[in-house]
């Protein structure tokens, strides 16, 4: 029964089961349930953070125990991981700025994001890369696409900044 559960959890009620790019399903589950839970449900960024932070701290008890007696120590089923990085662009996008963000907006916003967080899920840039080769363990299933969720962050950041000069 715990082993069926964990399956669901890590496996995102078996999206990861799906054989052709699993990991972009993934993130692209994960940007429809955050624009349901902040845009149709409107549920307070607070209570969202919360939940994060334990699926979060959830899921390094639970990849560790789904891949604890395989080879691949980083299967591509599991796409909790997906879910956990593409969560912190999105997340952060929501809290910025102290303002209303507008149903459109957030649509056009969260495919950025979604492009821009599967190619640095796929290309690996440092330090993605270092946690995928390093560590082949629940730390590194999950700490790549965190640090893929910051690269997005990161260079959203980075355009905002140059369009300011540009603009």
């Amino acid at each position: 029964m715990i082993k069926n559960l964990n399956t669901l959890f890590v496996t995102m009620l078996f999206l990861g089961k799906i054989k052709i790019i699993p990991g972009t399903f993934g993130s692209l589950a994960t940007i429809v349930i955050l624009y349901f839970f902040f845009h149709v449900l409107n549920i307070s960024s607070n209570l969202i953070l919360i939940c994060l932070i334990i699926i979060f701290v959830i899921s390094f008890f639970a990849v560790a125990n789904y891949i604890q007696n395989t080879e691949n120590k980083d299967p591509k089923e599991v796409v909790i991981d997906e879910f956990i990085g593409q969560s912190i662009p999105v997340y952060l996008y929501e809290i910025s700025h102290g303002t209303e963000k507008s149903s459109n907006e957030a649509i056009i916003f969260y495919c950025i994001c979604f492009i821009l967080f599967r190619f640095f899920d796929i290309i690996k840039p440092f330090p993605v890369s270092f946690f995928d080769k390093n560590y082949k363990n629940s730390f590194g299933v999950i700490m790549d696409d965190v640090c893929a969720g910051f690269y997005v962050v990161l260079s959203l950041i980075c355009f905002m900044v140059l369009s300011n000069y540009f603009i």
